[in-house]
């Protein structure tokens, strides 16, 4: 065990429902309040979170990061035939995450606290009903339609270009190069293809029933944090993600970088180190359901997204 000042973090394995191993850290701080799991986006690695886990920690929580299946150290001896689909991340390894979590903080309130993939998937979970709050960053709507037109012509190459030719070339999509995120399962590529062509997303696939979901299930509360510079998870991307919840109580806040003391943030900079200011933010919200204030007269239930800048 590794003590980190009043923090002490361990490595952690579990298994999945099918048997899969999965690698995980849990950092744990003096009399936990709550137990918060990161799930990450996509192609991070659990290491990534390290520096926001360690704060909640230290703030008094128990919180568990781990690696998605052929991701990190829960990868594939064969990527290219790992059979990895994009939804196994929520159905099979968030839930068996949440079940890790619940194990190592017994009576403690569960919340997950997701980025990108890492919110969308919450409808995916198995055990989602034991969670009591989530808070979502940069998640929204991966259609190429609804993210900052500058970005659009990098995601198209992305998609139709570059990720086609290491499909063909090495039957996986190796890390480097144009993409900097750990190497991804081809069926993982190709789902999330697939749902970024489309204005309706992952709707088609959950309407005739190829995934088993639960995203029309009712679901605790959720704040979603938007940051002004994130050229995918933009707000009406954001929006499209909340409302696949539809029988949740829903929140929606904007971000700037001044508002948080960055010269940027983007996708991924709110988990980057130095960011306390938006973390204390997540904390109030996970712990005690606590918005800013100036966001506390626009809550709205049943899906409802509120927004402040």
């Amino acid at each position: 065990m590794l003590d980190q000042g009043d923090v002490a973090s361990e490595e952690v394995r579990f298994q999945a429902e099918d048997g899969w191993e999965l690698a995980g850290t849990v950092y744990r701080g003096a009399a936990p309040r709550v137990a918060v799991l990161i799930s990450a986006g996509t192609g991070f690695p659990r290491r990534f979170y390290r520096h926001a886990a360690a704060y909640l920690a230290h703030r008094g929580a128990v919180v568990l990061t781990y690696d998605f299946r052929g991701i990190g150290e829960s990868g594939a001896e064969d990527l290219a035939v790992s059979g990895i689909d994009y939804p196994d991340w929520g159905r099979l390894d968030m839930t068996a995450a949440l079940g890790c979590l619940e194990q190592l903080a017994p009576g403690v309130p569960l919340t997950t606290l997701g980025h990108s993939i890492g919110g969308q998937f919450v409808g995916f979970t198995q055990n989602h009903h034991k969670v009591a709050r989530h808070a979502f960053v940069a998640v929204g709507n991966g259609h190429w339609g609804v993210h900052k037109p500058r970005n659009v012509p990098l995601e198209l190459f992305w998609w139709w270009g570059y990720g086609t030719y290491c499909l063909a070339r090495y039957g996986f999509i190796p890390s480097g190069g144009l993409w900097g995120g750990e190497a991804l399962p081809p069926d993982v590529f190709r789902t999330w293809r697939r749902w970024s062509a489309r204005r309706s997303y992952l709707l088609p696939d959950l309407v005739s029933g190829r995934y088993p979901h639960h995203f029309d299930e009712p679901c605790s509360p959720i704040s979603a944090w938007v940051m002004s510079d994130d050229p995918i998870a933009t707000i009406t991307a954001c929006r499209d993600t909340l409302s696949h919840y539809s029988q949740a109580e829903t929140h929606l806040q904007v971000r700037t970088p001044k508002h948080l003391g960055a010269g940027k943030i983007g996708h991924d900079g709110a988990f980057r180190k130095g960011h306390e200011v938006l973390w204390d933010e997540l904390w109030d919200w996970l712990v005690d359901g606590l918005l800013p204030v100036e966001t506390q007269h626009g809550q709205l239930p049943s899906g409802g997204a509120s927004g402040s800048v």
